[in-house]
């Protein structure tokens, strides 16, 4: 294969499950043309620098994960919505290599679908609902400290969204709060939930893990 990366090469030879299959599924990615990076821990593949797919191996499936897959038009109904939180990304799913072997066309044709939605620069619309259903402890804390809430509006809806379901997704009130009350000063400085001080996020290859966190 041409224009592999070591990294990656490391990243496939060192994978204790769906190892042919992660194989199969980079040899079909690399003849579409994309630059292969590691980002996330995982291979990545770009077109002009802008990120198109990445794949892996779960417990029960390894998947090749479209960047903007909700913009593809999924002609075959092949495409998975990991949960409902997520709108952008969509996953095609194997779980032997043989279905990687019979789908190979198919799964080319949508790789290069993808590519052209990034040429032309196409943008996933955000269909969350504008009106966040906040925690009570979001609320309670709000209702006291009106610099925090101020601070809390003015971040931008995904920033928002990060942060609530980081808080409701615990299920007793009082880590709900303590988590609440662990983001007050991170919030007020305006940084999102997985944002470091200098900007970056800590899902961005950009940070070098170096910079303290609030």
């Amino acid at each position: 294969m041409e224009n592999t990366n070591p990294k990656v090469d490391q990243f496939v030879n060192n994978a204790s499950h769906w190892k042919d299959e992660l194989v199969a599924l980079r040899e079909i990615v690399l003849s579409c043309g994309l630059q292969e990076e590691l980002k996330w821990k995982q291979p990545c593949y770009t077109h002009n620098t802008k990120n198109i797919v990445i794949y892996g191996g779960f417990k029960e499936y390894c998947s090749l994960n479209f960047i903007k897959g909700a913009l593809l038009k999924d002609e075959h109904s092949l495409l998975v919505r990991q949960t409902d939180n997520v709108q952008s990304g969509r996953q095609l799913r194997f779980t032997n290599l043989q279905q990687i072997e019979d789908q190979k066309a198919i799964i080319k044709a949508y790789l290069f679908e993808a590519i052209e939605v990034e040429k032309a620069g196409l943008k996933v619309p955000n269909t969350q609902s504008k009106n966040l259903d906040l925690s009570e402890e979001l609320v309670a804390i709000m209702d006291k400290d009106a610099e925090f809430k101020t601070a809390f509006n003015a971040l931008t809806p995904g920033r928002q969204r990060g942060y609530n379901l980081f808080f409701t997704a615990a299920k007793q009130s009082k880590t709900r709060a303590s988590r609440v009350e662990s983001n007050v000063q991170r919030i007020k400085n305006g940084f999102g939930l997985n944002d470091c001080t200098c900007g970056h996020s800590k899902r961005k290859p950009t940070c070098d893990g170096s910079h303290k966190y609030l």
